[in-house]
Protein backbone atom coordinates (compact mmCIF):
# COMPACT_ATOMS: atom_id res chain seq x y z
CA UNK A 1 0.00 0.00 0.00
CA UNK A 2 1.69 3.10 -0.61
CA UNK A 3 0.07 6.77 0.47
CA UNK A 4 -0.62 8.80 -2.18
CA UNK A 5 -1.15 12.23 -0.89
CA UNK A 6 -5.23 13.32 -1.43
CA UNK A 7 -6.10 15.82 -3.25
CA UNK A 8 -8.19 18.82 -1.97
CA UNK A 9 -10.95 17.50 -3.15
CA UNK A 10 -10.47 13.76 -1.70
CA UNK A 11 -10.47 15.29 1.74
CA UNK A 12 -13.32 15.23 4.09
CA UNK A 13 -12.76 18.70 5.08
CA UNK A 14 -12.92 20.00 1.74
CA UNK A 15 -16.10 17.95 0.65
CA UNK A 16 -17.93 19.90 3.62
CA UNK A 17 -16.90 23.18 2.56
CA UNK A 18 -16.43 26.23 4.90
CA UNK A 19 -19.12 25.21 7.52
CA UNK A 20 -17.69 21.85 8.17
CA UNK A 21 -14.38 23.54 8.94
CA UNK A 22 -16.51 25.67 11.53
CA UNK A 23 -17.89 22.38 13.20
CA UNK A 24 -14.52 21.04 13.55
CA UNK A 25 -13.28 24.40 15.18
CA UNK A 26 -16.28 24.60 17.34
CA UNK A 27 -16.05 21.50 18.04
CA UNK A 28 -12.14 21.72 19.12
CA UNK A 29 -13.53 25.15 21.42
CA UNK A 30 -15.72 22.92 23.34
CA UNK A 31 -13.18 20.32 23.56
CA UNK A 32 -10.91 22.75 25.02
CA UNK A 33 -13.25 24.65 26.97
CA UNK A 34 -14.29 21.35 28.61
CA UNK A 35 -10.51 20.26 29.70
CA UNK A 36 -9.65 23.81 30.77
CA UNK A 37 -12.85 23.36 33.37
CA UNK A 38 -11.82 19.90 34.47
CA UNK A 39 -7.95 21.53 34.79
CA UNK A 40 -9.45 23.98 36.90
CA UNK A 41 -11.79 21.36 39.04
CA UNK A 42 -8.58 19.23 39.64
CA UNK A 43 -6.89 22.38 40.95
CA UNK A 44 -9.43 23.17 43.19
CA UNK A 45 -9.44 19.56 44.31
CA UNK A 46 -5.71 19.54 44.96
CA UNK A 47 -5.78 22.77 46.85
CA UNK A 48 -8.83 21.65 49.07
CA UNK A 49 -6.96 18.23 49.96
CA UNK A 50 -3.79 20.61 50.68
CA UNK A 51 -5.69 23.13 52.71
CA UNK A 52 -7.39 20.00 54.76
CA UNK A 53 -3.64 18.06 55.41
CA UNK A 54 -3.12 20.98 56.77
CA UNK A 55 -5.27 21.67 58.81
CA UNK A 56 -5.34 18.05 60.23
CA UNK A 57 -1.58 18.25 61.03
CA UNK A 58 -1.85 22.08 62.48
CA UNK A 59 -4.74 19.70 64.93
CA UNK A 60 -2.37 16.82 65.64
CA UNK A 61 0.22 18.77 66.59
CA UNK A 62 -1.81 21.40 68.82
CA UNK A 63 -4.35 18.61 70.56
CA UNK A 64 -1.04 15.81 70.94
CA UNK A 65 -1.08 16.22 74.48
CA UNK A 66 -5.22 15.65 74.62
CA UNK A 67 -4.31 12.03 75.83
CA UNK A 68 -1.41 12.88 78.45
CA UNK A 69 -2.84 15.77 80.02
CA UNK A 70 -5.81 13.40 80.17
CA UNK A 71 -3.63 11.31 82.22
CA UNK A 72 -2.39 14.31 84.76
CA UNK A 73 -5.29 15.46 85.36
CA UNK A 74 -5.61 12.53 88.07
CA UNK A 75 -2.42 13.73 89.24
CA UNK A 76 -3.94 17.18 89.77
CA UNK A 77 -6.93 16.00 91.69
CA UNK A 78 -5.05 14.06 93.78
CA UNK A 79 -3.02 16.74 94.91
CA UNK A 80 -5.96 18.91 95.00
CA UNK A 81 -7.61 16.48 97.32
CA UNK A 82 -4.48 16.00 99.48
CA UNK A 83 -4.55 19.74 100.05
CA UNK A 84 -8.30 20.01 100.91
CA UNK A 85 -7.52 17.70 103.83
CA UNK A 86 -3.88 18.52 105.13
CA UNK A 87 -2.59 16.71 108.16
CA UNK A 88 -3.34 18.07 111.31
CA UNK A 89 -0.16 19.29 113.17
CA UNK A 90 1.78 22.20 114.52
CA UNK A 91 4.95 20.44 113.50
CA UNK A 92 7.47 22.24 111.28
CA UNK A 93 8.06 19.10 108.78
CA UNK A 94 4.18 18.85 108.45
CA UNK A 95 3.52 22.45 107.57
CA UNK A 96 6.92 22.23 105.42
CA UNK A 97 4.99 19.22 103.26
CA UNK A 98 1.89 20.93 103.25
CA UNK A 99 3.71 23.98 101.27
CA UNK A 100 5.62 21.51 99.20
CA UNK A 101 2.68 19.85 98.07
CA UNK A 102 0.85 23.39 97.48
CA UNK A 103 3.91 24.53 95.33
CA UNK A 104 3.88 21.15 92.90
CA UNK A 105 -0.22 21.70 92.59
CA UNK A 106 0.67 25.70 91.14
CA UNK A 107 3.83 24.23 89.20
CA UNK A 108 1.52 21.85 87.56
CA UNK A 109 -1.38 23.95 86.64
CA UNK A 110 1.11 26.43 85.44
CA UNK A 111 2.27 24.09 82.92
CA UNK A 112 -1.58 23.30 82.66
CA UNK A 113 -2.09 26.72 81.75
CA UNK A 114 1.17 27.50 79.20
CA UNK A 115 0.06 24.23 77.18
CA UNK A 116 -3.30 25.91 76.82
CA UNK A 117 -5.07 23.34 79.34
CA UNK A 118 -7.66 25.75 80.89
CA UNK A 119 -9.85 24.52 83.80
CA UNK A 120 -13.30 24.82 83.95
CA UNK A 121 -14.91 25.45 86.96
CA UNK A 122 -18.23 26.86 87.39
CA UNK A 123 -19.49 28.49 90.45
CA UNK A 124 -22.62 28.25 92.20
CA UNK A 125 -25.26 29.94 90.51
CA UNK A 126 -24.35 29.73 87.04
CA UNK A 127 -26.21 27.96 84.49
CA UNK A 128 -25.48 24.06 83.90
CA UNK A 129 -23.82 23.83 80.14
CA UNK A 130 -24.19 20.66 78.72
CA UNK A 131 -21.14 21.09 76.81
CA UNK A 132 -18.81 21.87 79.55
CA UNK A 133 -20.33 20.04 82.53
CA UNK A 134 -21.82 16.77 83.91
CA UNK A 135 -24.41 16.58 85.99
CA UNK A 136 -23.72 14.22 88.78
CA UNK A 137 -27.20 15.03 90.57
CA UNK A 138 -29.84 17.13 91.08
CA UNK A 139 -30.90 18.98 94.71
CA UNK A 140 -33.18 21.13 95.49
CA UNK A 141 -31.94 24.52 95.99
CA UNK A 142 -34.58 27.32 97.74
CA UNK A 143 -31.81 29.83 96.63
CA UNK A 144 -31.13 28.86 92.83
CA UNK A 145 -33.29 28.59 90.13
CA UNK A 146 -33.90 25.07 88.21
CA UNK A 147 -30.83 24.21 86.16
CA UNK A 148 -28.63 26.58 87.91
CA UNK A 149 -25.35 24.98 89.15
CA UNK A 150 -24.84 24.67 92.94
CA UNK A 151 -21.65 22.92 93.16
CA UNK A 152 -18.49 21.65 91.73
CA UNK A 153 -17.48 18.38 92.62
CA UNK A 154 -15.05 18.67 90.19
CA UNK A 155 -12.86 20.77 87.71
CA UNK A 156 -13.18 19.93 84.15
CA UNK A 157 -10.66 21.09 81.52
CA UNK A 158 -10.38 22.11 77.82
CA UNK A 159 -7.60 22.03 75.73
CA UNK A 160 -7.66 25.06 73.31
CA UNK A 161 -11.11 25.27 73.03
CA UNK A 162 -11.86 21.39 72.40
CA UNK A 163 -13.46 19.51 75.92
CA UNK A 164 -10.89 16.92 77.77
CA UNK A 165 -13.17 16.40 80.74
CA UNK A 166 -16.24 18.08 81.82
CA UNK A 167 -16.90 19.66 85.30
CA UNK A 168 -18.66 17.17 87.15
CA UNK A 169 -21.42 19.24 89.01
CA UNK A 170 -24.48 19.59 91.51
CA UNK A 171 -27.51 20.91 89.59
CA UNK A 172 -30.56 22.43 91.07
CA UNK A 173 -33.63 20.06 90.44
CA UNK A 174 -37.12 21.33 88.90
CA UNK A 175 -38.59 22.25 92.37
CA UNK A 176 -35.81 24.79 93.39
CA UNK A 177 -37.26 28.60 93.59
CA UNK A 178 -34.88 31.72 93.18
CA UNK A 179 -34.50 33.79 90.44
CA UNK A 180 -32.98 32.56 86.79
CA UNK A 181 -29.16 32.72 86.94
CA UNK A 182 -27.11 35.08 84.39
CA UNK A 183 -30.32 36.62 83.78
CA UNK A 184 -32.40 34.07 81.88
CA UNK A 185 -35.58 32.69 82.35
CA UNK A 186 -36.30 28.51 82.37
CA UNK A 187 -35.53 27.13 79.25
CA UNK A 188 -33.60 29.77 77.67
CA UNK A 189 -31.21 27.67 76.24
CA UNK A 190 -33.11 24.56 76.02
CA UNK A 191 -31.66 22.58 72.98
CA UNK A 192 -34.80 20.96 71.85
CA UNK A 193 -33.11 19.64 68.48
CA UNK A 194 -33.25 15.83 68.25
Amino acid sequence: MSEEPQSPEETPEAADGPAGEVDVQAALEAEVAALKEQVLRYAADAENVRRRAERETNDARAYAIQKFARDLLGVADTLGRALAAPPAGEDAGVRNFVVGVEMTQKALLAAFESNGLKSVSPAAGDRFDPHLHQAMMEQESPDLSPGAVIQCLQPGYELLGRLVRPAMVVVASRGSGGAAPSGEGPGARLDTRA
